[in-house]
C-alpha cells in the first residue's frame, strides 16, 4: 500500500523551506524504491513547527517538526514511512495540545487533504452543505446562515444573514457575491490559510451565497502579495467548474453560479468594501459615500453580498450541521468559532480555531506560551493595526464582539500581535498614525490630514515639546477622526493611538535630556 507523506506548500511553510524539504524527500523515496508519495497540503497552522512532516501509519497521522533538507535522510533511515522515532518525530498530530484544544469547523480540513482534491475534499465532508442547500428555497437557506447567528469575520461582525437577506429583497436583474480576500492587517494569515490549505470550502460557500440570493456571479478579490494563494484558487475553481460545481448548473440543480479570482495592487484601504468595489471595477481604490449600501448599489450598481473570506468558509457547515449546531458554540452575540492568528513576540504562533469566549490572558499566557523573548507581556495588540493595544490589567476580557467594544477594543479579523517590556508604546502610536497616513485613500480631511498632523504631534511629545499640550491635542485628534472619517481606517485609528495613551500613559512622558558635561 503506498505510504502517503505530507509536505505543506502553505506560503509559510514554503517561507521556511518547505520546497527544498519536498525535493530531498522524492529523491530519497527514488534512491530507496519506497512505495510512498508526497501530498502537497496546507499547514495545520502551528507555525513554531513548520515546515511539518506528517506520514500516515495505520490511519494515524505522525509528525516531524521544523525540519530542514539536511534531516531527510536521517528521517528515513529511521523509518519515516512506518512513523519510526527520530529527534523530531512529535508523535500523533491530532494529539499535540494545540490542536487538541482546538474546535475546528471552518478549518477542519485545512493541513489534512489535499487542497485541490475533490475526492479528499467529499470524504472529509465538503459538498454536503451545497447539497442540502440546493433542495432548499433561497429564503430558507438565508434563515439557516441567520439563525446560526454567524457574524462577519472580517471585522465589523455584522449579521451576515441580514445582509444576505437584503440582497436577496433586493430588485435587480444581475447579483453579485464578493469575497473580501484583501488581508492586509498586520498578524493575520486565516485568510490566506483557506485558500491555499481549502480553496473548495471557499468556492462552495460562495455559491450557496449565491442560491441564497439570487446572484450567479462571483469574485475573490485578493492581493498581488498572495501569488500562492491566487495560483490555488484559480486552479481549484477551474477544477470546480470542470467537476459541474460552478457554472450554468451547479451539482446539476438549473440554477448558475460562476465565479473567478481577481488581484489588487496591495492598497490597505481596498480591504474596505467600497473602496473595494471601486477597485473591482477597474477604478481607484478610493472609499465611496454610503448610503447607498453595497447590498443595494454595489458592483456595477448592482445588488452585492461582499463577505469575509472566514464568513464564506463558515457557510457550508452551518448548511450541512444545521443552524443550531452552530449557534451551540460562543457567548453571548458572538456565535460559532472564531480563528484566532496568534503573532508576534511568541513562542508559539499560528491559527488557533476555538469557541467565542476564551479569555484574550489564556490565548497568550497559555496557547501561545508566552514570549518568544522570555520577557513579561507589556501589550497585545488585537485587530489588527487599528486594534487597541490592551494590558496585563484586560487579560479576562473574553473573546466577544460585545466585551472587547466595551473595554473600548475590537476583535476586527481576530489577529493578536504581542509585545514584550521593551515595546515604546509611543512609537507604537505613532506607527498607527504613521501608518495611516501612508495608506489613506485621500478622500476625507480627517483621515487624509488628521494621521499626518497625528504623526507631528507624537514626534512633539517624543521630543519633548509642550508634552501636556500635545498629548491633548493628539487626543483631540484622535476624536475628530473616530467620528468624522468616512471608513474604518481613520475611524479605528484612534483605537491604537487613545489605548496607548490611556494604558501606558509612561511611555507618553519624554526622557529628559541630559547634557553633556563641558
Amino acid at each position: 500500500m503506498t505510504v502517503r507523506i505530507y509536505v505543506p506548500r502553505d506560503a509559510a511553510a514554503l517561507a521556511l523551506g518547505a520546497e527544498r524539504v519536498a525535493k530531498a524527500i522524492s529523491e530519497q523515496i527514488a534512491a530507496r524504491g519506497l512505495d510512498a508519495k508526497i501530498v502537497r497540503n496546507g499547514s495545520r497552522g502551528m507555525h513554531w513547527l513548520e515546515p511539518l512532516i506528517e506520514v500516515e501509519v495505520a490511519g494515524k497521522r505522525i509528525g516531524y517538526g521544523q525540519i530542514k533538507a539536511k534531516d531527510v535522510a536521517s528521517l528515513f533511515d529511521a523509518g519515516l514511512i512506518s512513523g519510526g522515532d527520530h529527534a523530531r518525530c512529535l508523535g500523533e498530530v491530532e494529539e499535540l495540545p494545540f490542536l487538541k484544544r482546538q474546535t475546528r469547523l471552518t478549518f477542519a480540513r485545512c493541513g489534512i487533504t489535499d487542497p485541490l482534491s475533490l475526492d479528499d475534499y467529499e470524504a472529509h465532508g465538503g459538498l454536503a452543505g451545497l447539497r442540502r442547500a440546493i433542495s432548499m428555497l433561497p429564503a430558507d437557506i438565508v434563515k439557516q446562515v441567520t439563525d446560526s447567528g454567524l457574524r462577519g469575520r472580517g471585522g465589523a461582525g455584522f449579521p451576515t444573514g441580514i445582509k444576505w437577506k437584503t440582497v436577496l429583497d433586493a430588485p435587480g436583474e444581475r447579483k453579485f457575491i464578493v469575497c473580501n480576500a484583501d488581508e492586509g492587517d498586520s498578524g493575520t494569515f486565516a485568510d490566506r490559510m483557506i485558500m491555499e490549505g481549502d480553496p473548495f470550502v471557499l468556492i462552495e460557500g460562495m455559491a450557496i451565497a449565491g442560491l441564497a440570493t439570487g446572484a450567479t456571479k462571483g469574485f475573490v478579490y485578493t492581493r498581488s502579495e498572495y501569488p500562492h494563494a491566487i495560483a490555488a484558487m484559480s486552479r481549484a475553481i477551474d477544477i470546480a467548474r470542470s467537476a459541474g460545481i460552478l457554472g450554468t448548473s451547479v451539482l446539476g440543480s438549473g440554477k448558475a453560479f460562476d465565479m473567478e479570482v481577481r488581484t489588487g495592487a496591495g492598497a490597505y484601504v481596498c480591504g474596505e468594501e467600497t473602496a473595494l468595489l471601486n477597485s473591482l471595477e477597474g477604478g481607484r481604490g478610493i472609499v465611496r459615500a454610503k448610503p447607498p449600501l453595497p447590498a443595494h448599489k454595489g458592483l456595477f450598481d448592482c445588488p452585492t453580498v461582499i463577505n469575509n473570506v472566514i464568513s464564506l468558509a463558515s457557510v457550508p457547515v452551518i448548511m450541512d450541521k444545521g443552524s443550531a449546531y452552530y449557534r451551540d458554540f460562543g457567548m453571548g452575540r458572538s456565535r460559532g468559532t472564531i480563528p484566532i492568528q496568534i503573532a508576534g513576540n511568541v513562542k508559539h504562533g499560528g491559527l488557533f480555531e476555538t469557541a467565542f469566549g476564551i479569555s484574550l490572558g489564556a490565548l497568550v499566557d497559555d496557547i501561545a506560551g508566552g514570549t518568544a523573548s522570555g520577557r513579561p507581556v507589556k501589550a497585545v495588540q488585537v485587530g489588527g493595526p487599528l486594534g487597541a493595544y490592551f494590558p496585563r490589567s484586560l487579560f479576562d476580557t473574553p473573546f466577544d464582539y460585545e466585551a472587547f467594544a466595551a473595554k473600548d477594543g475590537l476583535i476586527g479579523h481576530a489577529g493578536i500581535v504581542v509585545f514584550d517590556d521593551t515595546a515604546d508604546m509611543l512609537k507604537q502610536a505613532r506607527f498607527a498614525m504613521e501608518f495611516c497616513a501612508v495608506e489613506s485613500c485621500g478622500k476625507c480631511t480627517p483621515c487624509r490630514i488628521g494621521s499626518t498632523r497625528g504623526v507631528e504631534t507624537a514626534d512633539k511629545i517624543a521630543r519633548g515639546i509642550e508634552p501636556e499640550k500635545n498629548r491633548v491635542l493628539l487626543a483631540d485628534l484622535c476624536n475628530t477622526m473616530k467620528f468624522g472619517s468616512l471608513c474604518a481606517l481613520g475611524g479605528f485609528t484612534p483605537y491604537p493611538v487613545m489605548s496607548a495613551m490611556t494604558h501606558f500613559p509612561e511611555d507618553f512622558v519624554p526622557t529628559p535630556l541630559i547634557e553633556a558635561a563641558e
